[in-house]
């Protein structure tokens, strides 16, 4: 079994919805310190093997899987995750904009306000890239028209009584 498939595994397979639960807070609790100590060091690129990277972070090969996971998005070169393996060599080269953005995109808000992105995005991008991302879920209604309003082919009739009647 690839470390891909025993983190699907690990992460869908549960005794009851408290074990659920209790298993995601202790992940999202490994990933926001993996992601603290990588903004942290400023560390554009991560490389070595899965396992030694996994205890440079203080958690299981499964957990660092998942992370990587997660950040596979927001990556510069995607990653073949069913490839990857415990003891086979990685090399995640980071896109900070994308990952900021992304984020923000899954309302990762424990993660997006770390104050370890201050040394890494400025205020004014982090901002700008938040705004980009509600802007982007914004739904713009078009104006439609109605029966009896100015037909808007400047005609000055109802739109009922001139291009409304073919419609």
């Amino acid at each position: 079994m690839s470390l891909y498939d025993a983190w699907k595994n690990l992460s869908e397979t549960h005794e009851n919805q408290e074990a659920e639960i209790e298993f995601w807070k202790d992940y999202l609790n490994v990933e926001r310190d993996i992601y603290r100590k990588i903004l942290e060091e400023k560390t554009e690129t991560v490389e070595g093997k899965v396992a030694d990277l996994a205890a440079k972070y203080e958690t299981s090969p499964e957990y660092f899987m998942g992370f990587i996971d997660g950040i596979s998005e927001s990556l510069k070169e995607d990653l073949d995750l069913d490839a990857i393996e415990a003891d086979g060599e990685v090399s995640i080269k980071i896109d900070w904009e994308k990952l900021f953005y992304n984020m923000c995109a899954v309302e990762a808000e424990w993660l997006y306000t770390l104050p370890e992105w201050e040394g890494i995005l400025s205020d004014e991008t982090r901002k700008e890239l938040h705004k980009k991302y509600k802007k982007s879920k914004t739904i713009v209604k078009e104006h439609k028209v109605g029966r009896n309003d100015p037909c808007p082919c400047g005609s000055g009739k109802k739109y009922k009584k001139c291009c409304g009647k073919n419609a």
